[in-house]
């Protein structure tokens, strides 16, 4: 049986092997096309650029002292939930609660008082240890400044004479936003404004260094550089100098041609840097560092020099400053409000007549890989009783104060806008005027740039707002526009940096970045998307403030609200918020109520407002 299986199948083997492969047949037809598939849903609509925003007050805080910066630097602790800001009437922080913070508005945003406060209070004196590693202690005064990165709080008080070292005192958090007292540390005189460095590692000081106002004693300004290791400041701060620690990048200089002060201010003025003081000061005097922000990689630094209209940029690795002018700002390309005697808006553009951008706050983002710095461009001047630069127009040609000519064109433009009465009313610094000492002035040189700009890394302005401010509040306030913060009196400001552009931050909601910026004057909040820092475009204003109000204040009194010295405070509480100093965004990953907050503390009246900022 085996045998005959295994014959069998080597035949039918055989028979195969045999066979060759035939050529393949004719393709046949096509089928019947199939059914097509369900449509899928469609995808989201796209949003048009800029992106319009909804400004909301979801809560407010007053202390209820008027004129007297009772709410002046707002800072947001996440792990509280609260927001810190300096009493200085007080001379103590507001921890304001927001962890019951809504997200609907608020019913009335003017009188809202929703949101209180428990106080947080320093010492009076503190012991730092000098360079030498010696205790020492120093009797304080106000509280300038707040920063905080993480659970650890900073505070900069000035000593208990503006000229005199000052301090930054220490603080860790707990969950309730109250501290525990860590170290203090000496700084420069006047510390001004300080800051955390993005990863943790330093807090940077502004050291101002005003004089008094007789110029007796005069401080020179600098930067204090605290290092932090594993969260715990060094005793004795690092500083970088406005005298030796300043560079030139040029590589057509050299180290021995800005080897002494003489030679550094003159290379400094020919850049376009303004020095305005007394005979005999020193460029570290003359230079008064205001605000400082810090690029992502915590190497870089930036810090205002308002008075000098320049920026300088800190290298934290080397400890050195480059300090880069900014320029003017050419009126006869923009239009201004430069009278406040017609007490109407009211605009036009003046040839000669330039703007010295002078900015107070500042702030640093990134765009493809590179740091931008943004800036609230106030304008401020040095005026000491012993030393003044701050002149108006009229005083230029009048025989008893400069007695001085007005070329051809400024004599032109200052009859056919009103004289006295017009362009003469402009505030002006006399440290610029006629540079050829020819007895003619040719060019006219005012506070501010009554506008925000965008700064690239080397200080290259790549974006202004030009007139925008200032037309667009026009067109929303009438004539409540350039109104002061201590009084509802449109256009009394415009003869004097106008709004005044004091606070800016930058922040990012729903992928987009934003840059807000608040006039102190007139209480102004102005909204810009910077996502790209070469097509930046304005998105939305909001004003905070009752003008119908009938009130007026002198916050240069002792007590603002004098009735003595014609003052009525009483309806300041239908005001609002007036004299916006400081602006902080809340990312809505780290907002109380989960959407983006804007903290604004307001010095003149005194309260902190909580905007909620997002997209409609």
């Amino acid at each position: 049986m085996n045998l005959k299986r295994s014959l069998i199948a080597l035949t039918l083997m055989s028979a195969l092997a045999a066979c060759s492969d035939g050529d393949d047949g004719a393709q046949g037809p096509a089928g019947t096309p199939g059914q097509n598939g369900t449509p899928g849903q469609d995808g989201a609509p796209g949003k048009n650029l800029p992106r319009d925003l909804n400004i909301e007050v979801v809560g407010r805080f007053n202390t209820g002292i008027y004129g007297k910066s009772a709410a002046e630097i707002v800072q947001f602790h996440t792990t509280s939930k609260s927001a810190f800001a300096i009493n200085a009437a007080d001379n103590q922080i507001e921890v304001i609660s927001l962890a019951s913070l809504p997200v609907t508005a608020v019913g009335n945003p003017i009188t809202d008082n929703s949101l209180s406060s428990t106080a947080f209070t320093f010492p009076a004196t503190v012991s730092v240890k000098n360079s030498s590693g010696v205790d020492i202690n120093l009797n304080l005064g106000e509280a300038n400044s707040i920063a905080i990165y993480q659970d650890l709080l900073a505070i900069a008080v000035a000593g208990q004479e503006k000229t005199a070292t000052g301090a930054v005192l220490f603080y860790t958090l707990d969950g309730t936003g109250q501290g525990t007292f860590v170290k203090a540390v000496a700084a420069g005189a006047l510390p001004d404004m300080l800051t955390f460095t993005p990863d943790g590692s330093m807090v940077l000081v502004a050291n101002e260094g005003e004089p008094d106002t007789d110029y007796i004693l005069d401080p020179e300004g600098s930067i204090s550089v605290i290092s932090l290791t594993g969260g715990t400041p060094a005793d004795v701060a690092g500083e970088i100098n406005l005298t030796t620690d300043i560079r030139f990048s040029s590589d057509l200089l050299d180290s021995e041609d800005y080897d002494t002060d003489a030679k550094r201010r003159a290379l400094l003025s020919t850049a376009g840097v303004k020095f305005a003081g007394p005979a005999g000061t020193t460029v570290a005097q003359d230079l008064e560092p205001e605000y400082i922000s810090v690029a992502a990689d915590s190497k870089t630094a930036y810090v205002s020099l308002q008075e000098a209209n320049a920026i300088g940029i800190l290298d934290l690795t080397d400890m050195t400053i480059e300090i880069k002018a900014l320029g003017f700002k050419d009126w006869s390309q923009h239009t201004l409000d430069f009278s406040n005697e017609d007490e109407v808006a009211s605009f036009r553009t003046l040839p000669n007549v330039y703007g010295m951008y002078q900015p107070d706050s500042i702030a640093a983002y990134s765009w493809n890989g590179a740091t931008f710095i943004l800036s609230a461009n106030e304008g401020d001047s040095r005026d000491w009783d012993a030393y003044s630069e701050d002149i108006r127009v009229e005083d230029v040609v009048d025989p008893d104060e400069l007695n001085l000519t007005l070329s051809t064109e400024l004599q032109t433009l200052y009859d056919e806008t009103g004289g006295k009465d017009g362009l003469g009313r402009l505030k002006i610094t006399s440290a610029l005027l006629d540079a050829d000492n020819d007895g003619i002035v040719d060019k006219l040189y005012a506070y501010g740039g009554r506008s925000f700009s965008i700064w690239d890394q080397n200080i290259n302005q790549v974006f202004d707002s030009g007139d925008d401010f200032g037309r667009i509040s026009a067109a929303v306030l009438g004539n409540n526009f350039n109104s002061a913060h201590t009084e509802n009196k449109g256009d009394n400001r415009s003869d004097d940096k106008g709004g005044e552009p004091e606070a800016i931050d930058v922040g990012m909601i729903e992928g987009r970045t934003y840059a807000f910026i608040g006039q102190e004057r007139s209480g102004d909040l102005f909204i810009y998307d910077v996502t790209n820092p070469f097509q930046a475009a304005f998105v939305a204003h909001y004003n905070n403030r009752n003008f119908d109000a009938d009130f007026e204040l002198d916050d240069d009194l002792d007590n603002p609200c004098d009735e003595a010295e014609g003052m009525d405070c009483s309806d300041v509480p239908n005001a609002g918020d007036l004299g916006p100093e400081s602006i902080k965004f809340i990312s809505a990953d780290n907002s109380p109520n989960g959407n983006p907050l804007l903290l604004i503390g307001n010095e003149i009246s005194g309260s902190v407002t909580v905007y909620q900022v997002t997209e409609k």
